[in-house]
């Protein structure tokens, strides 16, 4: 580390030393000091949950996880479908599928012992370059950069970086890399975070307080709202698609199916839909249902994935008896161990409050 850099890791760390935030993921700085170490898998989980989710969401998650499965063998021994349900409502179902492969890589090549280094980890399923060097550094103390969304805030406003993401973040990486310190490189990775998520905040950033303001040139300038910069956001599609709950009268059950076409929402549970994605329409109208029976238009329901915004028309029919088509029936009771994702308990809270309508006009929103 250049000498000049030395100041921030030693400010940084003395102010995390008093002020770091409590997680159920996390030892304390002062257990560390006593020796206590993290242990892997849990730095593994939190940090694959964390990606694109907030600190306040995976709480419950972690602790379900971690309750159900406390050890990575737990978690490769367990059934895909438990592990998507476990997961339903999180979000970025990928995550999960690669979670539980990963499980199982490092349960039958490694013994059940995590690689200690980011290069070792990078070759995992689901551990980008990030991610990797945050575990690296969290669990086994390695000196690598760890970039996140704050760390990338952090950086931009102490070094005044003009340059928009995504181009910045090569130089913001190599920034990290000279101010991340040899001694406690872990403890510095999650100073910064926290730094970025409690004081150096997209808005209204308390500089003030901040621990390393004097080295802040944004903060100097007067201008640390002004960082990062970034390229405008291109307008985000619109997709248009439909979903099919039948339903048995008998004991209320919904007929699903396990969502098996590569992409969204793989390997979670749906009630019958049409075939959209993120770059094309799915069909619409009860004509596009995958079996027939008397289909009752219910109203919309709307959801936002990272790059396109989807709503789909519901309906619903009653069958006294299987329908012709691969799935199962689910009564009410069975439904919160269904790996079912957001948008499709949206369909289903849809199709069961909403009065249904002659199938023959849905109606429809027009796009203003």
């Amino acid at each position: 580390m250049p000498a000049d850099l030395r100041p921030f890791a030693d400010h940084l760390l003395a102010w995390y030393d008093r002020h770091a935030r409590v997680l159920p993921w996390r030892v304390s700085p002062q257990d560390r000091a006593r020796g206590i170490r993290p242990a892997p898998y849990r730095v593994w989980l939190s940090e694959i949950m964390l990606q694109q989710t907030t600190v306040a969401a995976v709480k419950a998650y972690f602790a379900k996880f971690t309750a159900r499965w406390p050890h990575v063998a737990d978690l490769a021994a367990a059934p895909q479908p438990a592990v998507l349900g476990e997961w339903a409502g999180l979000g970025y179902y990928a995550r999960a599928r690669n979670l539980h492969a990963c499980a199982i890589r490092v349960s039958e090549e490694f013994g059940g012992a995590f690689p200690q280094t980011a290069a070792a980890l990078r070759t995992l399923p689901g551990i980008g370059d990030y991610t990797s060097a945050a575990i690296a550094a969290i669990a086994f103390d390695e000196p690598a950069a760890v970039v996140d969304g704050n760390v990338e805030r952090v950086v931009t406003r102490l070094f005044s970086i003009e340059t928009p993401l995504p181009q910045a973040r090569k130089d913001i990486r190599l920034r990290t890399a000279e101010l991340t310190p040899q001694e406690r490189p872990g403890d510095f990775a999650q100073a910064m975070m926290d730094l970025g998520a409690t004081i150096c905040t997209p808005k209204r950033p308390s500089c003030m307080v901040c621990p390393v303001r004097p080295m802040c040139r944004a903060s100097a300038e007067g201008r640390a709202e002004d960082f990062p910069v970034k390229k405008p956001k291109a307008a985000v599609p619109e997709r248009k698609g439909a979903a099919f709950v039948a339903t048995r009268p008998a004991d209320g059950a919904v007929w699903l199916r396990r969502r098996d076409a590569p992409g969204m929402l793989q390997g979670m549970s749906e009630p019958p839909g049409t075939g959209w994605h993120a770059k094309a329409d799915g069909a619409t109208g009860a004509n596009a249902a995958p079996f027939a029976a008397d289909w009752r238009f219910c109203g919309t329901v709307a959801h936002s994935f990272t790059h396109f915004r989807l709503e789909l028309e519901v309906y619903r029919a009653e069958l006294a008896g299987d329908p012709p088509a691969e799935g199962w029936w689910c009564p009410p009771e069975a439904r919160g161990a269904e790996a079912l994702p957001t948008l499709m308990q949206k369909v289903l809270v849809r199709a069961e409050a909403s009065p249904p309508e002659p199938a023959a006009t849905p109606k429809r929103r027009l796009n203003r």
